[in-house]
């Protein structure tokens, strides 16, 4: 938290990408490694998105202790595996195919219609066991963080609705398609948050289904601004100089080159137009003259940003590892085509077992490494 009224408020976003957030963890045990070990948590507003939110839910219960809280996240990381998250055995796979199967065929089954592809009730057992929530106002009061944001995709109304827990002068607000309203965030906040559509099932929050929050949410920076943020260090889980390879075969795309062609446009392009957008009106701040700006009563500020993401590609990572899936997922996956490069980025998103999320986690340390100063800088922090 930040401990002197000239020092800016920092935000930290932590984007969704299914098992791809790995990564984000080897980016924060490489900032942990570079403050003292006792330091406190150095981001004053925290910002998570779907497997994202997972991770800033945990940053902000053990804020006190920075370095304690991503050991925390690392030692869950570093030992993933798929029947962690969801029900990887072959009579769950076998049943739940069997559901689609009759669904399709009968035109529906009514209340036992499967709600999606795999079910996520390890995920909320793993959760509830070692996240206690009821902290995170604990780290709020004694000012070790400002506000956690977890953003969630509201089935109902369509909106993007970002639910927010912070100390009493935040406000919420209200834009196209985008809320921000207070709330204590629970569990069932990250899981509807982290609930890929089609692959893990809806979540009720109140009166309505939420789903992964990375659907419809068109400016990914916008909640960490609105929280008070006047720089931002975005972890991203996206290759930044990010090359199409075209195929010269010219078949048609597999169900699942398709899939992670769709998980693509949800998770990381939104992130990358936004980013955009910000440094067009930091540039067009920078040429306004600010008296200018107050006589005009515009209330655009400038926030700086920091992104750090991967110097390899997740999807070929996932390629050398997709060996590792439990045989009924692969059985299942080799169905609708993830059985080829073009199929591992889909898999790169459910490979939750312990040698992928090692390599990012590891790939993560490196980046973040390879930038430390340029980290330290930013954050106004003294190194270790």
């Amino acid at each position: 938290m930040s401990d002197s009224m000239d020092k800016p408020e920092v935000g930290l976003i932590l984007a969704g990408g299914g098992a791809r957030a790995a990564y984000q963890v080897g980016v924060l045990q490489a900032v942990a490694d570079m403050l003292p070990p006792e330091a406190p948590n150095p981001f004053d507003v925290i910002c998570g998105t779907s497997a994202g939110a997972i991770n800033a839910a945990t940053l902000a219960i053990f804020a006190r202790r920075f370095r304690r809280a991503v050991r925390r996240l690392n030692l869950v990381w570093q030992n993933f595996e798929v029947g962690h998250v969801y029900r990887a055995d072959l009579p769950s796979i076998l049943s739940t195919g069997f559901r689609w199967f009759l669904a399709l065929l009968l035109g529906g089954l009514g209340r036992r219609n499967p709600p999606a592809l795999f079910d996520r009730a390890p995920l909320r057992q793993l959760l509830e066991t070692r996240l206690p929530c009821e902290r995170i106002q604990e780290s709020i009061d004694a000012g070790y963080l400002r506000a956690l944001s977890v953003t969630c995709s509201g089935y109902d109304s369509g909106e993007s609705m970002t639910f927010y827990q912070a100390a009493a002068t935040v406000k919420p607000w209200r834009r196209v398609r985008r809320i921000g309203a207070p709330a204590i965030i629970t569990i069932d906040h990250l899981m509807a948050s982290s609930a890929i559509p089609f692959v893990f099932a809806a979540e009720k929050i109140h009166r309505e289904y939420f789903g992964d929050g990375s659907m419809r949410q068109t400016a990914p920076l916008s909640p960490a601004v609105h929280l008070g943020a006047e720089r931002v260090l975005v972890i991203g889980v996206r290759q930044e100089a990010d090359v199409t390879e075209r195929t010269q075969d010219g078949e048609y795309p597999s169900l699942a080159q398709i899939a992670g062609h769709v998980l693509n446009s949800i998770f990381l392009d939104t992130l990358e137009a936004d980013l955009e957008r910000l440094k067009r009106i930091n540039r067009t701040i920078d040429l306004i003259p600010q008296h200018h700006l107050r006589e005009g009563g515009v209330t655009l500020r400038k926030v700086d940003v920091l992104v750090i993401s991967p110097s390899e590609d997740p999807e070929k990572i996932a390629a050398r590892h997709m060996h590792h899936l439990p045989r009924a997922v692969r059985f299942l996956l080799r169905g609708v085509g993830a059985r080829r490069r073009v199929g591992a980025n889909l898999v790169s998103y459910l490979l939750f077992e312990r040698p992928y999320c090692r390599e990012l986690i590891a790939l993560g340390y490196r980046d973040a490494m390879h930038r430390k100063e340029e980290i330290l800088r930013f954050l106004e922090m003294p190194p270790a």
